[in-house]
């Protein structure tokens, strides 16, 4: 784990982890690095809704400007987006401000390079060695060699006619799209609505402080009881920045990203879509996804968390459909990032193809119970090395039997450990188990 990058770029509370001075700081490091390959290397910025959203914006494109970088704002938008632009556009690199499912407090940079991908391990270790240096030895160029900002408000038009192109027609479907406050409020039902679809929004006021708050991705809640109330055929869930999406079936059930995944797969497997027949998917999918895609001749792979680990899986072995559980997940025919609203029309597109109520797909995925439990620590490192963590974590192991795990893990964006535990047992049982080890937890890392 780098110093300033976790899983997904650079989070914490705005103005006391990440202050308006290590915005400025990074902009300029990241335009002198792609400097060296591109004269006036051209960054596309966008944002979510947060209220540091404009305070680290602009001091991100005052050290990205310093160092002779040009800026293109694209204002409110969502990751895939700016993602998706960097590359149609050709711009050197792309940075999104947002913190994506955290707490309004927090916000957060994520960097894409030329092609669309998020940075390499590498590279990140590069910018933070210059971060941490003493001093600021970059060049300060002067006069005409200084960048520029401009607004560009033609950039979502392009990306939404690009989902447009991968999606079906969404005639006589009815939806409920949860927006979260978030980065695809002003966009999302008027996609879907372009395609077809009756469409009831909720959660779609832009507003900052209510980013994630009881809604969207991380709370279900009002789009299940809308979902039912309104007789819809299913409901979205976008979280703040709108690169993952959870769905709720017509019954007001959550469906998941194992779900959609299995849904896709199977779907792509039978027109011959899906590479090498292969999903990647991360440790902490359910065990129930293998089961049934290996029912369909498919296979799993899995990688370490996070969406960046399974995107490189992807690249590396051809495959063309992977994510995670909490809904990131990435159809790379169409995108190089997890993209909620191309989620949203790629699951849409199997049910209309297949004239089956979203519940009926989801019933395939039999899930293992499996619970998470997120530990809030002081401290995140020394852990793996806690004779009495790894004692409780062994005794665990053995009591779950064969066809049980269990994964602990730090996460990436957040002070926590997180313990997830999966096997044939009672939920209940495995609620006392999860609790046990975060306790043991709680008292070695306090």
């Amino acid at each position: 784990m780098g110093k300033l990058f976790g899983t997904d770029g650079i989070r914490g509370v705005a103005n006391r982890d990440l202050t308006p001075e290590m915005a400025f700081r990074i902009g300029r490091i990241a335009a002198w690095m792609l400097g060296r390959e591109h004269t006036n290397p051209v960054f596309l910025i966008g944002r979510d809704t947060r209220l540091s959203g404009s305070m680290l914006e602009g001091s991100l494109t005052a050290g990205i400007t310093s160092a002779g970088g040009q800026v293109r704002l694209l204002g409110v938008v969502s990751t895939p987006a700016v993602a998706y632009l960097t590359r149609e556009l050709n711009a050197s690199a792309g940075v999104v401000i947002s913190a994506s499912h955290n707490p309004i407090e927090d916000n957060g940079l994520k960097i894409f390079d030329g092609r669309g991908f998020k940075l390499p391990d590498a590279l990140e270790e590069q910018i933070e060695n210059y971060y941490f240096q003493e001093s600021d030895s970059l060049p300060r160029p002067e006069g005409p060699l200084l960048g520029q900002a401009f607004f560009h408000e033609e950039g979502i038009d392009k990306y939404l006619n690009h989902l447009k192109d991968s999606a079906v027609s969404l005639k006589g479907l009815s939806l409920v799209a949860d927006c979260a406050h978030g980065a695809v409020c002003q966009v999302a039902g008027v996609l879907l609505q372009s395609l077809g679809a009756t469409v009831k929004v909720l959660h779609d006021d832009p507003d900052g402080s209510r980013i994630n708050v009881n809604c969207g991705a991380t709370d279900t809640a009002d789009l299940q009881r809308e979902v039912v109330s309104s007789r819809a055929a299913l409901g979205l869930a976008f979280d703040g920045d709108a690169d993952r999406l959870i769905a709720v079936d017509e019954k007001g059930a959550v469906v998941n990203g194992d779900a959609m995944m299995a849904i896709c797969a199977i779907n792509m497997a039978y027109k011959g879509l899906l590479k090498h027949n292969t999903l990647v998917t991360t440790v902490m999918s359910n065990g129930g996804l293998d089961i049934l895609v290996e029912k369909h001749g498919l296979k799993v792979i899995r990688t370490a968390v996070g969406d960046r680990y399974v995107l490189e899986k992807m690249i590396e072995g051809g495959f063309n459909l992977g994510g995670e559980q909490s809904g990131h997940i990435i159809f790379s025919d169409y995108a190089t990032t997890g993209d909620g609203l191309l989620t949203a029309l790629q699951l849409l597109k199997v049910i209309q193809e297949e004239q089956k109520p979203l519940s009926e797909l989801a019933s395939h995925l039999e899930q293992l119970p499996q619970v998470l439990v997120n530990q809030k620590v002081a401290t995140k490192h020394g852990w793996t090395e806690n004779l009495k963590i790894s004692a409780a974590i062994d005794q665990v192991k053995q009591e779950l039997g064969h066809h049980g795990r269990i994964l602990v893990r730090p996460s990436g964006t957040e002070p926590k450990i997180r313990v997830m535990i999966e096997a044939p047992l009672p939920e209940e049982k495995l609620e006392e188990y999860a609790h046990y080890v975060a306790e043991v937890i709680a008292s070695e890392q306090s």
